[in-house]
């Protein structure tokens, strides 16, 4: 793999070894910009929390986060739910008067 350095055991160790220089790498800029440090759970979580609000499915981020139960996702990311109880709501208006005036259901392209 490209990521895979001389010393590398296996893929976790590259994997440990690109989270340290992730790490080292955001330590620097904080520094330079004189504000506090970006840990990887911080990305991790903003990651998760960007994609359930762009509407990206909640199994999908789960399998990216790992977590071994949807719960868990949607236990710890249910700020992000309410934004999406409203646009699932404005769909289903949406929805109900396209077949209302159509008299039957439209199914999308």
């Amino acid at each position: 793999m490209w990521w895979r350095g001389p010393n590398a055991r296996d893929d976790r160790d590259a994997l440990a070894c690109l989270g340290q220089a992730i790490f080292f790498i955001a330590r620097a800029v904080a520094r330079h910009r004189r504000s506090s440090p970006i840990r990887f759970h911080d990305l991790r979580h903003t990651s998760a929390t960007l994609l359930l609000a762009a509407g990206v499915h909640p199994k999908v981020v789960q399998e990216r986060l790992g977590h071994s139960q949807i719960g868990i996702t949607l236990d710890t990311y249910s700020h992000v739910v309410p934004s999406m109880q409203l646009e699932a709501a404005s769909k289903l208006d949406t929805l109900m008067r396209s077949s209302r005036n159509s008299g039957k259901p439209r199914r999308r392209a």
